[in-house]
């Protein structure tokens, strides 16, 4: 139990009806969380506000009520707070009521619109390695050392957050690496957190259908670095163009890394294969099972921030030629006929050409490229037929399918993605609604030496259909594919 005054002392209050020497068991900002001595915070949301709430919170004896603006009825004896900002709230609140342990430990967010989940993977195994004990947030799971704890978002709320960091504390973690989406930034999820850095990755059209614009967009990914405080490093990815932005008003102090300028950290890759990426790093050649240039910047970003951690240079090199990447991120596997297939998370025009441009600098001439992609129902629309279209461009046969249709009828969103086709691609692309007969027609159209991409899902283990999650991992389906075809 800790006073309701305690963990205020961070809290810009406006103005308090009732005591604030209240007892406070929990903070949530569900009012269907709500029990004795639990403090409900009213955020406004996208599709639903918190104030509306207030009265079920009411109704179930909260210990408080923290909001923007006071009901018009005040029950007798309940303690109320307005604040200006109820979401920047709950993150101070959350932070104060598990004792700070964001200061505790050495944390470092990663964010960008592709690379955060395989870079804080690579940072995670990689401190691991070196001996230290390890926190990792990530879209794909969060995990204490060893203990995995399933991910529900990328960057998840403000208490589930600062609960997850204050069980690393206890856990006897000294370091932690988390994924900070855009959508986290906005909805001030991070707010209270301490961070020791942070990295950028890179920024591409993604997620317009909730920031509305490009500009918001970026505008997010930079509020990020605003927020790092004096004394913290900013790592940034000087080949992308907007790097310089990220930074304009940052405090922490910068250091850029890239493979084509002379910069703090640089690389260069030698050779780039199915095996692996031979590269230079800081005029010393190492060999890395991870595949593809977007890799090479991944553990590069990796290499930089434990040197800026003050890890020796060599041992980190040596460790990170011997990390894999993480789950569904160019994850492959080779049937008996010898053809290849890759299944990978990329659900962004940027990240699909990416990992089409990796495939075409790793294959031979005979190798036919079948590509299978689709796009998630909810979200941004005008990537579907940009994302169909790069699948044309650098693919032999295409196959347009269902992802995620969530509440979206699967075939709007296959027709959208048509759009992007253009009428020379016509005869090399099929639409095939059934995810899995579409898995099942890419095998079937393969011969020896072909090279499969399934794209969209990676680590996903489901299908979201009208609010069901049902069972569905794009590697299960290809290997078994491969068995029932006799390929």
């Amino acid at each position: 139990m800790q006073l309701l005054q305690t963990i205020l002392k961070d809290v810009k209050v406006l103005d308090t009806k009732g005591s604030l020497d209240v007892s406070v068991a929990g903070i949530t900002f569900d009012s269907r969380q709500v029990r004795e001595n639990v403090v409900f915070v009213a955020v406004r949301g996208v599709q639903t506000d918190g104030h509306d709430f207030i009265s079920k919170a009411e109704e179930a004896s909260a210990a408080a009520i923290v909001c923007e603006a006071l009901p018009a009825q005040l029950q007798q004896g309940m303690t109320y707070v307005v604040v200006k900002d109820s979401k920047e709230a709950l993150g101070q609140m959350a932070s104060a009521f598990y004792d700070y342990p964001s200061k505790k430990l050495n944390l470092v967010g990663v964010t960008g619109t592709n690379g955060k989940t395989t870079s804080v993977t690579l940072l995670h195994k990689l401190f691991r390695e070196l001996g230290y004990h390890v926190g990792l947030l990530s879209t794909v799971q969060n995990q204490i050392d060893e203990e995995v704890i399933p991910a529900t978002h990328t960057t998840p709320d403000a208490v589930k957050l600062n609960e997850l960091l204050a069980q690393m504390v206890k856990a006897g973690c000294t370091h932690c690496f988390m994924e900070v989406s855009s959508h986290a930034m906005v909805q001030q999820r991070v707010a209270g957190l301490t961070f020791a850095g942070g990295v950028f990755t890179n920024i591409t059209h993604d997620h317009l259908d909730y920031h509305g614009t490009f500009d918001e967009y970026i505008k997010a990914k930079k509020s990020f670095f605003d927020m790092l405080p004096k004394g913290a490093f900013a790592l940034i990815n000087a080949d992308d163009k907007r790097g310089p932005v990220m930074v304009q008003n940052t405090q922490a102090n910068v250091h850029y890394f890239a493979l084509r300028k002379a910069v703090d950290f640089k690389a260069r890759i030698i050779d780039n294969t199915i095996q692996g990426l031979h590269l230079e790093v800081d005029g010393h050649e190492i060999w890395c099972k991870l595949i593809g240039a977007f890799n090479a910047y991944n553990l590069l970003g990796a290499y930089g921030v434990a040197v800026l951690m003050e890890e020796d240079k060599m041992e980190t090199l040596t460790v990170l030629s011997s990390l894999s990447s993480a789950a569904g991120r160019f994850d492959y596997v080779v049937s008996d006929a010898q053809i290849t297939g890759i299944v990978d998370y990329a659900h962004t025009p940027d990240a699909l050409e990416n990992v089409l441009n990796t495939i075409q600098q790793i294959r031979n001439p005979n190798q036919k490229v079948i590509t299978l992609v689709g796009c998630g129902g909810n979200r941004d629309a005008a990537k579907r037929p940009v994302m169909a279209d790069i699948a044309c461009r650098f693919s032999d046969k295409v196959i347009l399918t269902s992802d995620n249709p969530r509440f979206e009828e699967p075939q709007a969103i296959l027709e959208d993605m048509q759009k992007g086709v253009k009428p020379l691609d016509y005869k090399k692309t099929l639409s095939v609604l059934d995810r899995r007969e579409a898995i099942k027609t890419a095998v079937m159209l393969a011969d020896e030496n072909d090279i499969i991409l399934v794209a969209g899902k990676g680590h996903e283990t489901y299908q979201e259909i009208k609010g069901v999650k049902y069972d569905f991992d794009d590697k299960q389906v290809l290997h078994e594919m491969f068995q029932q075809l006799g390929k």
